[in-house]
């Protein structure tokens, strides 16, 4: 896999989208999209590698309860990019609760039963099935294609907490969008695992000096990516809408003109 990570310290799974070869031979243009963790840990030589980079948007996908939990995106100053808040997130559906109870580190045998889903795993798959067919996912996950059209080219970052599942299948969205062929989108989507590997020790050993209770098997599944996830919301939009075409047309209601936009502004055609 083409390298293409930002080398940010403080958010080692932050990429360009940049440099990947769709199906039809054009090449993702490089230094417009990036996609990223949450930006709130960010060093000061990482603030300066997105000024120098121009960041002129950020979307983030969180929803409120999560930004006030988390420490503050560190953005570029001057100029400061526009920040556009479009959260996908429910926190009032069991499976979420399910896996906000284990990443705290409490007992997974009780929270088990309120998310109806087989352990850590079958909480994801569930998860990236809602996120493919739930009507305020989908209006954000439209949302989010629509500003990137706005955005005419400008060099836009997107994420959302861990960098990994929203902004995994957003990143999916656009590169099917674009052409890009499905063998890659997944490659691409499982780099979060190599990009993120130190980070998801460092969190188990945090949660370890806070006197948490850490099982691997439970908790790996919530920090990983795995094919079986993607694939669960791949299945959805076929059921739903028969291919990602009309998903992205009907489902999220993007039309067909910032579509083109959307590959004339990202791609350099052979």
């Amino acid at each position: 896999m083409l390298e293409r990570g930002l080398g940010l310290i403080g958010a080692p799974n932050a990429r360009d989208l940049g440099g990947i070869v769709t199906a039809g031979g054009a090449r993702v243009r490089a230094g417009v999209l990036s996609r990223s963790t949450a930006l709130g840990r960010l060093t000061d030589g990482d603030v300066a590698t997105l000024a120098e980079r121009k960041l002129a948007w950020v979307v983030d996908l969180r929803d409120r309860s999560e930004i006030d939990a988390a420490p503050a995106d560190r953005l570029p100053a001057d100029p400061a990019p526009r920040i556009r808040h479009i959260p996908v997130f429910d926190p009032e559906h069991p499976v979420f609760t399910y896996v906000s109870a284990v990443l705290m580190g409490h007992d997974v045998a009780v929270a088990a039963p309120a998310a109806s889903v087989d352990g850590s795993p079958g909480a994801m798959v569930e998860i990236y099935r809602w996120m493919a067919n739930d009507a305020q996912a989908r209006a954000g996950f439209g949302a989010a294609v629509r500003t990137i059209g706005e955005a005419a080219g400008e060099p836009l970052l997107f994420h959302c907490s861990a960098g990994k599942d929203r902004t995994g299948w957003l990143t999916a969205i656009l590169f099917e969008v674009l052409g890009v062929d499905r063998d890659t989108i997944v490659a691409d989507y499982l780099a979060t695992n190599d990009y993120s590997r130190a980070t998801n020790v460092s969190i188990m050993n945090a949660m370890r000096a806070k006197g948490r209770v850490v099982h691997p098997e439970h908790l790996l599944p919530l920090l990983e990516v795995r094919p079986e996830y993607l694939a669960a919301a791949y299945a959805e939009v076929e059921r739903g809408y028969g291919g990602m075409d009309r998903y992205v047309r009907d489902g999220l209601g993007v039309p067909d003109d910032i579509l083109d936009a959307l590959r004339d502004l990202l791609l350099d055609r052979p």
